[in-house]
C-alpha cells in the first residue's frame, strides 16, 4: 500500500513538471480559485436564497438589533428590513426599489436605483481584487445561530483597512457572521444572525407592518444612478475602485446631522447631495458632497470600525465616511478635487 501511494505522488509530481507547472504554484492557483469560488457563493447566497432571521449590529458599546426577510420570485428580490430597537423603521426593498416607513412622521420615502448593501450581502461586485489586499485563509468550522458554518479570515496588508473574519453557513454559503478586527486582532465591531431559517419562506411574512398608511405623506427620493459630477478622488488607498457615484435630492423632512452630534436641524429646502462609493471588494468609503449651510463643524469621530470626517471646501461641505481606519479617511478626504466636465 505504501509502494502505490509513493507511485501515485511520483507520478502527480512528474505530470506536473511535463505540463509546466510547478506542484507549488499549482498548489496556491488551487487554493485562490477554492477562495474565490467561496467568495462568489456568499454573493449568491444573499441574492438567491430564501431566509429569514433576526441578527444584532455591535458597534463599539452600542447594539442594534433587526429582522430580515428575503425572498424570491418571479419577478426577482422581495427584502423586509424591520428596525427592532429605537425608533421604529421599516424597509421593504423590491429589486432595486426601496419603500422606507417612517411611523413617527407618517411618512413613506421611496428610492429607487438602490443596490443591494443590507447584511448578509456585504460583498461588493469586486470581490475577485480582494487577494490584492488580503491575505485570505480558510479557517476553522464554528457555529453561528446553531449552524455550522466556514471561517474565512482576511489579514490586511496595510495600514489602510481593518481585517475581518466572516463565518459561512456550511451548506449554503450565506453569511452568518462579520467580524471586524483591528492590528491586535481585536474584535471592533460585528454583526451576526442570533436566529436564521433558510428555505421556504411564507409571502405574507412580507407585507409591510404598517397598513393603514392613507393619510401618510409620501416622498419619492430622486436618485440618478451613474452620474458624473465632476468630483474625484486624486489618491485612494491601494485597492480601492470607485463602483457607484449617484446624485440625491434630500427633501424637506430629512433631518441633517454634522460631525457633531448637536448640529441637528431641518433642511429648510431640497437640496442636491452627490455621493461616491468606493470599496476593495469588503471595505467600503463613502465621499457625500453638498452645498454648504455654514452651520457645522469640521471635524472628525469614530466609533468601532466607523470613522466620519467632515469639512468645508468652497462653497460645499464634504463628508467622508468608512468602515476604514482613520489614515484612509483622511487620505480620500485631502485628495477631493473637482475637475470641469
Amino acid at each position: 500500500m505504501l509502494l502505490q501511494q509513493m507511485k501515485f505522488v511520483l507520478f502527480s509530481v512528474l505530470a506536473t513538471i511535463v505540463a509546466g507547472v510547478s506542484p507549488v504554484l499549482y498548489a496556491q492557483n488551487t487554493e485562490t480559485q477554492d477562495v474565490q469560488n467561496t467568495l462568489r457563493r456568499v454573493q449568491t447566497a444573499a441574492q438567491k436564497l430564501n431566509y429569514s432571521g433576526t441578527f444584532i449590529y455591535q458597534q463599539a458599546n452600542q447594539i442594534r438589533t433587526s429582522r430580515i426577510t428575503h425572498r424570491v420570485d418571479a419577478h426577482g428580490e422581495v427584502e423586509k428590513l424591520e428596525i427592532l430597537d429605537g425608533i421604529p423603521r421599516e424597509y421593504l426593498r423590491r429589486n432595486d426599489e426601496v419603500t422606507c416607513y417612517l411611523p413617527e412622521i407618517k411618512t413613506i420615502q421611496i428610492e429607487k436605483n438602490v443596490t443591494q448593501e443590507v447584511f448578509p450581502a456585504l460583498l461588493t461586485s469586486n470581490t475577485q481584487s480582494l487577494a490584492e489586499s488580503y491575505i485570505i485563509r480558510k479557517e476553522e468550522f464554528s457555529r453561528v445561530a446553531g449552524a455550522a458554518c466556514l471561517t474565512l479570515s482576511f489579514e490586511p496588508k496595510d495600514a489602510m483597512r481593518y481585517g475581518y473574519r466572516l463565518c459561512l453557513e456550511n451548506t449554503s454559503g450565506l453569511l452568518l457572521r462579520a467580524q471586524t478586527v483591528n492590528a491586535k486582532n481585536e474584535v471592533i465591531e460585528q454583526i451576526a444572525f442570533t436566529q436564521i431559517d433558510i428555505g421556504d419562506i411564507d409571502k405574507s411574512r412580507l407585507k409591510p407592518s404598517f397598513q393603514n398608511t392613507t393619510d401618510w405623506q409620501v416622498e419619492n427620493l430622486m436618485v440618478q444612478a451613474n452620474v458624473n459630477s465632476g468630483w474625484n478622488v486624486k489618491f485612494l488607498p491601494s485597492g480601492f475602485k470607485k463602483t457607484r457615484e449617484m446624485k440625491r435630492v434630500i427633501p424637506i423632512s430629512v433631518v441633517g446631522n454634522g460631525v457633531d452630534s448637536q448640529s441637528k436641524s431641518h433642511q429648510t429646502k431640497p437640496h442636491q447631495v452627490i455621493q461616491m462609493i468606493f470599496s476593495d471588494g469588503l471595505s467600503t468609503i463613502s465621499v457625500f458632497i453638498e452645498p454648504d449651510t455654514g452651520s457645522r463643524t469640521e471635524g472628525s469621530l469614530q466609533q468601532g470600525a466607523m470613522t466620519i470626517m467632515g469639512k468645508r471646501q468652497g462653497n460645499y461641505w464634504l463628508t467622508v465616511v468608512g468602515e476604514v481606519p482613520f489614515a484612509a479617511i483622511k487620505q480620500v478626504m485631502n485628495s477631493i478635487e473637482f475637475k470641469s466636465k
